[in-house]
Formats: structure tokens, sequence, C-alpha cells
């Protein structure tokens, strides 16, 4: 999955806690026990002394009675030696919280790097070891399936973001436009602005023509929307020219949306004029700067200039 961006991929475990299930259980093959729930859990980790250790998420498994697997997941965008030394500080606090299986989830955006991630860390003898569960772009499946998008919608944005440089991507991407028809519209927006954010150009042109094309069989109502909005706010602010394409002004269209969207779950209060900037900036590398800052903002402040 070749994103750079840790937020958003952790945004996809925040928006479906499940996802961890499902990555654990189909392409790394590992057998889970019986679940009713999955959620977000604290983060957080705190030892003894005054240090302070945080995950990227964590989510647990919930069964009948209490929990019976969490699991940590973590971003990793290059090999981190102080960090692989934190993660059995997770792992073991985790136990001690909750009294469960504890997994270790590794995202890794680059082969490489997931490669050297799932090296075993050895804590010292005899045989404490901890073997993060890494998955990087080989490890990500194929989701073609437009069923199969719909049951994991998630899942069907990392198969994208992993195979969707492939010489043909057009079942992935169908699969995709499934997936986004039965998400949220803000995280349907948040996620087909990263896609085309880390596509290759050739890949991208082949998504924008099946969102566009509406005789194809898989042309979605969110693609139908996220164009439409795209070309009739063109239109009115005399964007949808030559200079700027429909494309541009739905992607910039979208990301405003989210970004509003994303502060007011998060409770912050948005002055008139400030939303108004939002709301008509045309800037994609501002507003993806205001998305970025958005899912961790506490106040307006923090969305910054």
């Amino acid at each position: 999955m070749p994103s750079s961006d840790p937020e958003i991929l952790i945004e996809l475990f925040r928006g479906r806690p499940a996802l961890a299930a499902e990555l654990l259980s189909g392409p790394l093959h590992g057998a889970l026990p019986d679940f009713r729930i999955a959620r977000l859990s604290s983060s957080e980790f705190t030892d003894v002394t005054p240090t302070e250790y945080r995950a990227d998420a964590v989510v647990t498994l919930d069964g009948t009675n209490g929990p019976v697997l969490a699991v940590v997941v973590e971003v990793q965008l290059r090999v981190d030696a102080r960090k692989r030394r934190s993660w059995p500080v997770y792992i073991t606090t985790l136990h001690a919280r909750l009294g469960c299986p504890v997994a270790l989830l590794v995202m890794c955006p680059d082969q490489a790097v997931a490669d050297r991630c799932a090296a075993p860390i050895a804590i010292g003898p005899p045989g404490s070891v901890l073997t993060p569960v890494a998955l990087g772009p080989d490890q990500v499946p194929v989701v073609t399936d437009p069923d199969t998008a719909e049951r994991a919608p998630e899942l069907a944005v990392l198969s994208a973001l992993a195979h969707g440089g492939r010489p043909d991507p057009t079942p992935v991407f169908e699969a995709l436009l499934a997936a986004l028809d039965v998400i949220d519209p803000v995280h349907a927006n948040l996620y087909t602005d990263l896609v085309f954010k880390d596509l290759p150009e050739a890949a991208r042109e082949c998504l924008e023509e099946l969102m566009t094309t509406t005789s194809h069989r898989y042309q979605s109502d969110f693609a139908r929307r996220y164009f439409d909005e795209g070309e009739a706010s063109g239109e009115a602010r005399g964007l949808a020219t030559g200079e700027a394409r429909g494309l541009a002004v739905g992607e910039a269209r979208g990301l405003a949306t989210s970004v509003l969207a994303i502060l007011s779950d998060r409770g912050v209060d948005v002055p008139d004029d400030i939303r108004a900037r939002i709301v008509g900036c045309t800037d994609l590398d501002k507003l993806h700067a205001w998305l970025h800052r958005a899912i961790k903002a506490d106040t307006i402040q923090d969305l910054g200039d």
C-alpha cells in the first residue's frame, strides 16, 4: 500500500476496527478466537516511570465474556530500531491490562520495510520472543469481488492502494467503487482522495474513467456524486474550464467536506468565516494539510493557516 500518510492508514482502523481481524484471519492466515464485536481501545501505555508510550491504534475483539484478543496496530514508514524496542512494552502492558492474548499488526507501505519489521524481537533467554505480524503490499489481498468489497470496504481501499498500479487495475477499482457506495460520505471522500493521491498517473486515469463512465455496470452512486458536485462547484466558480478539470474541483470539494465533518465529529467549533474559507478553498495541498491536522485537532487553532 504505497501511502506515506500514517494518519490516513490508521483512520481505516478507526473507521472499521474489524479490519484488524480481517487482516489477521485473511491474508495473514491467523487463527482468531470467536468474537462478537471489534472496538477501539485506549492506545496509551504508561509504565511505572514517567515515560508514556502511545500506539497508533488498539483494537479489542470482544467475546461473550469480555475481550478475547487485542490487536496493537502500528504504521511503519521505515525501519526504526528504537520503535521496535518499544513494541514489547505495548504488548505486555496491554496483556496485563486486559488479561487476554495480544497481537502486534504492523502496516508498512514499503515491502522491504515490512520484511524487516517481521523479524522476531528477542527479549531475552530462554525463548522470550515477540514476532510482529507485518503487512506490506505483497500481503494485502487483491479484492476484485464487489460483494466482498461491500462487506469489507476498508480492505478494498487497502487493495486499491497496494494493487492499483498493476497492468490492468480495472477489477480492483470496480471493487473499490462498490465499497465506496456503502461507506459514509465523509470517509468515502477521505479514502477516494487518498487513493487518487497515491496512484500512478495511468492508474488515476483508469479510475477516473470508471467513475465518470455512466454506462459502466459498476458506475457507483458515490462516483456520480463525487464528480457531479465537483463539476457543479467548478461551474459556480468559473473553474470548470480547460484549465481546471472537474476531477480537481471534485477532489477539493470532497476534501473540504471531509475537513469540516471530521472537525464536527471531534467537537471543534468552526467560526463562519473559517468555514467559508475551507469551503471556498481550491488549493489541494492546503486542503490535504488541513485534513491531516483535523484528524488530531482539539481546537480550530490546531488547523493552522
